[in-house]
């Protein structure tokens, strides 16, 4: 018999999500760098004193959801029970115990109630910089990209671990911002400890036991009446991806097996570990692959580790979706983000109706490091999208983040992190597949650089040479490209811009839905006239 009723674990379960809401809104207010305050590249989450996920921030970072809880995991692992007191903070940026990459640190603070662990705080976000080589798909192994911070106490009962802090600091480009960005990171993870003491209190709770088995519970529940609305079966979908040559494409493979209500993943097929930084861990594998299901089959219930448990997934080790330390993994989401689309894919013939197809992006990125005008060094990290895949019902969103939920950079805020000019930002016409549903449009920039000094820049950009698939007899989208002064450029290098300099970056549509010879009349000609078609096409 369940201890709480409907009504009381529907109010503490909103408060709890409130509470890493609220969170959220605290990294926003106090990050230093605009990938939290504006791209939204974090995530809060709380846990029970075992690491079962209780509650997330509304507009989490899909990956860091899957991930942060295994991170809390890691650390009771490594610590236990009786090594943590209040006030410790706990920090690693491990891609494999962590969210994947170098870039993204992890913080985990535990929650004492009356000197009894009671559930962890936990916030992920991607720091403007770590050091190392600037991120990029050169790297040959995990020792090139950065600053690499085990799982490491940074402050021990509330008084900080000043060594660690000036380590950090002599390994980055930009002290203040990542200092910073952790920093604001600790102060969330208080936030969300003082507001989930405040609620323990006011409903006379002792410990999360009885109320992570019963969310949990009901959530699993859920899932598992999900799954097994789907038929049994196996589902293979392949798909072939840009690879670091022309000549040599990567291949994904995905073998869904549903029986009863569960469902397995197996990426036994998929191309073999790369000695450049593409490979993505497993761990953001595992993340990406609940995150397909969940949209698939439970989109509207709060996530926790219950929507997990009927889901298992392998990988071979040391192939791209499960590569082996040291291998090198900076630029993980350009595998990793294509896991939902060769779920979508495999499910598109039992559930047409609740997948997409595939989206223009992988994460489109570009990261630049300097030196202004005063002397100062600077590192930043611009993010564009392609278009998202149409639908059973319809059209593809433009220029959006897809299966990762981060803004584009705006242009004012680009210009202000950077010197850089943007002659324009736009849609690009024609690039979202043709069907019954259009693809969404990728959109086109030209960026100048006003630097007096070098600019040393990189990208992240996936599906130049294949384009994103359509379903159910939908059309391709169109590729992306990135040109340097009108030369088509090496999207896996570095490269040293001079003032004067102009990149165009135009990003891949997604994939359309159905046959073109369905669409209806009038969804063509608001096309035309919007401009998202010409006449031709």
């Amino acid at each position: 018999m369940s201890a709480f009723d409907a009504v009381t674990l529907e109010v503490i379960w909103n408060r709890m999500i409130a509470s890493v809401d609220e969170a959220a809104k605290a990294i926003v207010r106090t990050s230093f760098s605009t990938l939290s305050n504006e791209a939204n590249d974090f995530a809060c989450v709380l846990t029970d004193a075992d690491g079962q996920l209780l509650a997330q921030n509304s507009g989490s970072i899909p990956s860091f959801i899957g991930t942060l809880p295994a991170t809390v995991r890691h650390t009771l692992e490594r610590f236990g029970r009786d090594g943590l007191e209040p006030g410790d903070v706990i920090c690693t940026n491990d891609p494999w115990l962590g969210t994947g990459h170098l870039n993204d640190c992890s913080i985990v603070r535990p929650i004492f109630k009356d000197g009894t662990l009671i559930a962890f705080a936990a916030t992920a976000s991607h720091m403007p910089d770590i050091g190392g080589r600037i991120r990029s798909v050169e790297a040959r192994e995990i020792f090139e990209e950065g600053f690499h911070i085990p799982l490491l106490r940074i402050f021990r009962a509330g008084v900080p671990d000043e060594t660690f802090f000036e380590l950090l600091r002599t390994q980055v480009r930009t002290p203040d911002q990542t200092e910073g960005d952790i920093h604001a990171q600790i102060t969330a993870n208080y936030l969300i400890e003082d507001r989930v003491l405040a609620i323990t209190s006011e409903y006379g709770l002792e410990n999360l036991v009885e109320l992570s088995r019963e969310l949990n519970g009901r959530t699993e529940t859920a899932m598992r009446a999900a799954i097994r609305k789907v038929p049994d079966g196996v589902y293979d979908y392949q798909m072939l991806t840009d690879g670091l040559r022309a000549d040599a494409p990567f291949t994904f493979a995905l073998r869904l097996e549903l029986k009863d209500d569960t469902i397995h993943f197996d990426f036994a097929g998929t191309s073999p570990v790369q000695p450049r930084a593409i490979n993505c861990p497993f761990c953001y594998t595992y993340a990406m692959s609940a995150y397909a299901i969940k949209c698939a089959l439970l989109p509207d219930v709060p996530n926790n580790s219950g929507m997990l448990r009927p889901i298992t997934v392998t990988a071979p080790e040391n192939t791209l979706l499960n590569p082996l330390p040291p291998a090198s993994v900076g630029a993980r989401a350009s595998t990793g983000h294509y896991v939902p689309v060769l779920a979508f894919g495999a499910l598109a013939d039992v559930l047409p109706d609740r997948v997409m197809a595939a989206a223009g992006s992988p994460l489109w990125n570009c990261t630049q490091s300097g030196v202004r005008p005063n002397g100062q060094p600077y590192a930043t990290n611009l993010f564009f999208n392609g278009g998202m895949g149409a639908t059973h019902g319809s059209d593809g969103e433009h220029a959006i983040s897809w299966p990762s939920n981060l803004s584009c950079t705006p242009v004012e805020v680009a210009e202000q992190s950077a010197p850089l000019l943007f002659h324009y930002k736009r849609l690009r016409p024609n690039s979202g597949g043709v069907g019954q549903y259009r693809g969404g449009l990728g959109e086109d920039m030209l960026l100048e650089s006003l630097s007096e000094s070098p600019i040393a820049v990189t990208f992240m950009a996936e599906r130049t040479r294949h384009a994103a698939p359509g379903l159910a007899g939908g059309g391709d989208g169109e590729v992306g490209a990135v040109e340097i002064n009108g030369e088509e450029a090496d999207n896996r290098a570095q490269h040293l811009l001079q003032k004067g300099d102009r990149i165009l970056i135009a990003t891949p549509g997604g994939g359309g839905y159905g046959s073109r010879n369905s669409r209806d009349e009038a969804r063509i000609s608001e096309d035309i006239q919007h401009g998202y078609v010409t006449k031709g096409d």
